[in-house]
């Protein structure tokens, strides 16, 4: 069987394939969880994965930037898959959800922390799932048995019912909206992206608000004035903003770390100081260096620190 590639692009789905005799590559993209940002283009190593052309409309909404993907320069590694702050896209290795270079311990896995306390939840409290702008929480009243309770009026003892805070973290950037809005501080988050964030107002075209428009985080960006300002409280350091920014210095973005999982890899420096900086680079190597010398410490004396 010679080498099939397959490329099929709908409203929401980017599919490409590489159908072969002993494997079947299959990569996904989901555009309704695509914000645009671009850390994928970033960081492919096939430069397989580009920006389509920017469309900056006279009048009306800024649309999110959208990627396209090369069937036949994509080697399906999986590094746009474990990098995607908002989890839009999937790959698949014979039908089986894989990222390879996870597996091989060459990239490591975003870290999305995310610690819910439910215990301290008020019975008819959704505060948190009205907040997320992704819609990604849901709250539910359950019984000691475990069942959901539709109607809370129509239970007698409400003492023994508990509350459950699902999240769905494979989608979620982490933004804090939910940890800050929430009443009783059941939710702690702590963010993917570190960075900074200015706009430099005096720069910025009268009357745009690209950025605003395409930023996935409501509240990070907001208007006031007719001007533009920045909560890093909320942002995401995703950098749709700074692809749509229409004036070269209106908008200045810096990654300045990356929270992940673990990892022993010379690739991850080079992709932390493509997404980031030389200064994230040192910082990364400082970490590990501490790491190491805490575990030979812990050899010598035999326990952990």
């Amino acid at each position: 069987m010679p080498m099939k590639l397959i490329k099929n692009e709908d409203e929401d789905t980017l599919k490409i394939e590489r159908k072969m005799h002993a494997k079947h590559y299959a990569l996904t993209l989901d555009k309704n969880w695509c914000k645009g940002c671009g850390i994928c283009v970033e960081l492919c190593p096939r430069e397989a994965i580009s920006l389509k052309p920017i469309v900056r409309p006279i009048e009306g909404r800024a649309e999110p930037p959208q990627i396209d993907i090369d069937v036949e320069k994509c080697q399906y590694c999986g590094i746009c898959n474990a990098i995607c702050p908002f989890g839009a896209l999937k790959l698949e290795i014979d039908g089986e959800e894989m990222i390879p270079v996870v597996n091989a311990e060459s990239f490591p896995r975003l870290m999305r922390d995310l610690r819910v306390n439910s215990e301290k939840c008020k019975l008819d409290c959704v505060e948190c799932e009205d907040v997320c702008p992704l819609n990604l929480i849901k709250v539910h009243v359950v019984t000691p048995e475990g069942e959901t309770v539709e109607d809370l009026d129509a239970v007698e003892d409400k003492e023994k019912l508990k509350v459950e805070v699902d999240i769905d973290i494979d989608h979620c950037p982490c933004c804090r909206i939910c940890e800050f809005k929430c009443p009783e501080g059941v939710i702690q988050v702590r963010k993917i992206f570190h960075g900074t964030l200015k706009i430099n107002r005096d720069l910025c075209p009268e009357n745009c608000q690209a950025c605003l428009d395409v930023c996935p985080i409501p509240g990070a960006l907001y208007l006031e004035d007719g001007k533009v300002f920045v909560n890093e409280t909320f942002c995401v350091y995703c950098g749709a903003c700074k692809i749509v920014c229409p004036v070269e210095g209106a908008l200045e973005f810096q990654r300045t770390w990356i929270s992940h999982v673990p990892v022993r890899s010379g690739a991850w420096n080079k992709a932390v100081e493509k997404l980031a900086s030389t200064e994230a680079v040192a910082k990364l190597l400082k970490s590990k260096a501490l790491l190491r010398a805490k575990s030979s410490v812990e050899k010598r004396l035999g326990r952990r620190l």
